[in-house]
């Protein structure tokens, strides 16, 4: 086990969670780009170039008292929703999974560790994810939305439901996660977090966080952590 990983998790390993976009399906850029071009309607300039960078791992209730600011206007309290309605009708003209994501979660399963997913992202939304990324069979019924609790990330509570929805304690939970706001909530939960970063980005140095930079080293070091802890 890594020391990055030792200072949290204290096993056995009962459950893996994975957050949604950047991590299983590669929708983070679309989301955030239209962000950014709600903002440009609102009045404040973030280019496409900046999308991600500026919104990646927010949720809409922050983002809104973001672009406010900026904006120096009110966007009402439709603007939540329809940006959603916006979200989703993104995803069913098409989204593509991550790079090694079916690979990955087969040779998770082959381990005989159960999986959730808990994002920010809405369970209406992630519908329309897994359904066209083929990733349903995966996770029905195994589907927590920090959205639609009302309590983003990096609030850990979403994380906190998956665990107890599983009957397990967060001490024997390992989250996958790709963006801070969301490594925050896992380390917050009590979890340890691999995050999905490339190798030249940095991570935050926080206590139970380990880096990976391509979803196939995911399954080491899980395999690692059944042998550490058995």
């Amino acid at each position: 086990m890594s020391l990055a990983l030792s200072q949290v998790f204290r096993g056995p390993l009962k459950l893996v969670i994975f957050d949604c976009d950047g991590v299983l399906v590669d929708s983070e850029e679309t989301c955030c780009r239209l962000c950014a071009q709600a903002a440009r309607e609102a009045g404040w300039t973030v280019p496409d170039t900046l999308a991600v960078q500026t919104f990646s791992g927010m949720s809409l209730a922050t983002i809104q008292p973001m672009i406010e600011q900026h904006a120096g206007k009110k966007l009402g309290p439709q603007w939540e929703p329809t940006m959603q309605q916006r979200f989703v009708a993104a995803m069913k003209e098409g989204v593509e999974p991550i790079d090694g994501v079916h690979a990955m979660l087969d040779a998770v399963h082959k381990l005989g560790i159960p999986v959730r997913v808990a994002s920010n992202s809405s369970c209406e939304e992630m519908d329309v994810k897994f359904e066209k990324t083929s990733l349903s069979p995966y996770f029905k019924g195994r589907i927590h939305s920090a959205r639609d609790m009302g309590v983003p990330k990096p609030r850990p509570d979403v994380y906190l439901k998956a665990a107890q929805a599983q009957g397990v304690l967060p001490c024997e939970c390992v989250v996958l996660e790709d963006s801070d706001p969301g490594a925050k909530a896992a380390v917050d939960a009590g979890m340890a977090c691999v995050m999905l970063r490339a190798p030249e980005k940095p991570v935050p140095d926080w206590k139970g966080v380990e880096r990976i930079s391509k979803l196939s080293d995911f399954p080491h070091i899980l395999s690692k952590l059944i042998k550490v802890t058995s």
